[in-house]
């Protein structure tokens, strides 16, 4: 990507936006716990921190988005979004609370527990498609014949500087990161936070890590253009994109040092270990990292490597199956 999409990104997103956002975000999301974990570290040969954002209303970091974009929200029109689940959860929490109709958008496909935790938390849900980026395009198709707003993750800029403040909080670990494996989807939380290490601590290697059965955000960077599939194979669904934004894309290109991809059998054994040695049931995205160290051939071994928790929102058939 050339010169004038690397201005694009510096003009979109800044470290500054990140900081102001904190104002904006309901301190239930804000300082998850974050933590060396010498049990993981002991059985991956790597000094582990995790950051469960897991401990909050919709489990899951998406809420810092949701909260930040609702509260710049003040034209009282209703807001359609698209969902694999967690970004819906979240938007659902967030315009409730603020009396903003949404409507949410997601495959008919999408995981039953998230679904039902939408309507809980006051959401309308609309079925459609047989994936995200399905739902996607008819929640944008529908945005364009009414009144309503179409806010779209990772482009909306709010949803990727609430993102960001974690990367502000795992700067307060008291030891200096090697290298970050960051869930890589649209792209909300890996911008995010490789704006705030890229600016604050620029010798911490940010790694994006994707399915090898959902790799299209990783195969446009490397080849330097959109690369599209026509499906996805994973049951990381958070991370689940057939289609990337180009948008959130220009931003990656000044943040990312290296991109992986890990194995379904990769992912479902980064869950179990999470279980296992740190007592968190983790939803499948949020265990590519560890996936990433397990599949890497020693890359990683004596490094301190920063893991993020991205969600813990498991169904009880899912985690008997999974783990």
């Amino acid at each position: 990507m050339g010169a004038n999409q690397n201005q694009t990104a510096r003009a979109r997103l800044k470290i500054e936006g990140i900081r102001d956002s904190l104002h904006y975000i309901d301190p239930v999301f804000l300082n998850s716990p974050q933590y060396a974990c010498d049990e993981l570290s002991e059985r991956l040969s790597a000094k582990m921190v995790l950051k469960d954002e897991t401990q909050n209303p919709v489990r899951c970091f998406k809420g810092r988005g949701s909260e930040v974009l609702a509260s710049r929200h003040t034209d009282g029109r209703r807001i359609l979004c698209a969902s694999a689940g967690n970004f819906g959860q979240a938007m659902a929490f967030s315009c409730g609370r603020r009396g903003i109709p949404v409507t949410v958008y997601a495959s008919v496909n999408a995981s039953p527990i998230k679904l039902d935790r939408m309507r809980e938390l006051g959401a309308d849900v609309v079925l459609h498609g047989e994936d995200f980026d399905a739902a996607k395009l008819k929640a944008k198709r529908v945005a364009a014949t009414s009144d309503a707003r179409f806010v779209e993750d990772a482009l909306a800029i709010e949803t990727v500087e609430g993102a960001g403040t974690m990367g502000l909080e795992l700067l307060e670990h008291p030891e200096p990161f090697d290298a970050l494996l960051i869930p890589l989807g649209n792209g909300a939380m890996f911008n995010g936070i490789g704006c705030v290490f890229k600016a604050l601590s620029p010798e911490t290697e940010i790694i994006a890590v994707q399915a090898q059965g959902a790799p299209a955000m990783i195969e446009s960077w490397r080849s330097g253009r959109i690369v599209a599939h026509e499906r996805i194979e994973t049951i990381a669904d958070g991370i689940g994109v057939r289609t990337p934004i180009p948008e959130a894309l220009e931003d990656m290109h000044d943040l990312i040092d290296d991109g992986m991809l890990v194995s379904e059998e990769g992912i479902r054994e980064g869950m179990r270990l999470l279980k296992r040695h740190a007592g968190l049931t983790a939803e499948p995205s949020s265990a590519v990292g560890v996936a990433a160290i397990l599949e890497s051939d020693g890359r990683f071994s004596g490094k301190r490597i920063g893991i993020i928790i991205c969600g813990g929102n498991v169904s009880d058939e899912q985690i008997q199956e999974w783990l």
